[in-house]
């Protein structure tokens, strides 16, 4: 590998094979012990992994790398890993490859050699490049790793927690119990409150579980407790779609209208006030997608998916439930009222 510019990461160790490091070889310094001042480090190589006896002594920090992008080599057009310093890492950086031309400069992230480039020139500008035996992909993770090291953020620990996959299950077992809880509560209220109708309600919402569950498996999405989580309320918000209409068509009914001009009026009516509470829910829950990470993008997509389908079942699905129950039993009077 040719450094025709060398680099250094922050949280990397850059160290040159020294005049200590140069009295034996690295399996040398495995067989005995390796001299002062100096350690076996393990890396990358064409062979696999391979030992690197290294100075301890940092040449540079990682903290004065500004920079470093995947490119080419404009005269060979290879693969190559471009880097900048700052003023004051250009200095030193400058200073140690002058002294140790010929030698390899060491790059080791968690005591990981990342690269180990050697040094050809002395590097004076501040800038340059890496090159050798690099594929594009392989370019592009050695200048992701050192912009990654040249962060200079210490590891705080706040709180470790170490949870079996006993636990894990627990969870979720615990969580579908709620979810069969919860959607039998809304059944039996739905019913007891709104009769016949209330059954209407509760098979549209069994079919919205149902199609949540459709539209995450074509996302090829994995359902995790919050995701749970969000189909239960999803359960809530699609109710109340439904509770909406039906206490429309109440109020309609109780001015005199016919069962059939009450049900249109109730649906027709309750449109601009559903979609309003949806689209209100559904922007809270594209802002959770976009910014949340991990499991609050799961809670996000159920719940975002969910909204749509609700809106669709409550005009679509529970509408023409009940427009089929009126045309077969013509009633004269609804038991919703």
């Amino acid at each position: 590998m040719l450094l025709k510019q060398p680099i250094l990461a922050a949280a990397l160790l850059f160290a040159a094979s020294g005049a200590q490091a140069q009295t034996m070889t690295a399996e040398q310094a495995l067989a005995s012990r390796p001299p002062p001042e100096s350690e076996i480090l393990y890396g990358p190589s064409r062979e696999g992994r391979a030992p690197y006896l290294v100075e301890k002594r940092i040449l540079v920090s990682g903290a004065d790398l500004t920079d470093s992008q995947p490119g080419f080599d404009p005269q060979t057009s290879e693969p190559v890993v471009n880097f900048r310093f700052n003023s004051a890492g250009a200095r030193k950086f400058g200073q140690a490859t002058a002294e140790n031309v010929g030698k390899r400069f060491a790059a080791v992230l968690d005591n990981e050699v990342i690269t180990a480039p050697v040094i050809r020139t002395p590097i004076l500008q501040g800038s340059g490049q890496i090159s050798g035996s690099f594929t594009v992909e392989s370019a592009n993770d050695l200048a992701i790793l050192l912009r990654a090291g040249a962060l200079p953020a210490p590891l705080t620990i706040i709180e470790q927690r170490v949870v079996g996959a006993g636990l894990g299950q627990d969870s979720i077992t615990k969580g579908k119990q709620a979810s069969y809880y919860g959607a039998a509560l809304v059944v039996v209220f739905m019913v007891v409150v709104y009769g016949l109708f209330g059954v209407f309600a509760s098979v549209a919402v069994a079919i919205n579980v149902a199609m949540i569950f459709g539209v995450l498996s074509l996302l090829n999405a994995t359902l995790t407790l919050p995701g749970i989580i969000g189909i239960v309320l999803t359960i809530g918000i699609a109710v109340d779609s439904n509770v909406l209409i039906y206490e429309r068509i109440r109020e309609e009914v109780r001015t005199g209208r016919t069962p059939i001009s009450a049900i249109d009026a109730g649906f027709t009516r309750a449109l601009a006030t559903i979609l309003d509470s949806n689209i209100t829910t559904f922007i809270a829950a594209a802002v959770l997608f976009f910014i949340g990470t991990g499991p609050v993008r799961g809670f996000a997509v159920t719940l975002g998916v969910g909204i749509i389908t609700t809106v669709f079942t409550a005009f679509t699905l529970t509408r023409l439930m009940v427009a089929w129950w009126v045309r077969w039993v013509r009633p004269q009077k609804l038991a919703i009222s």
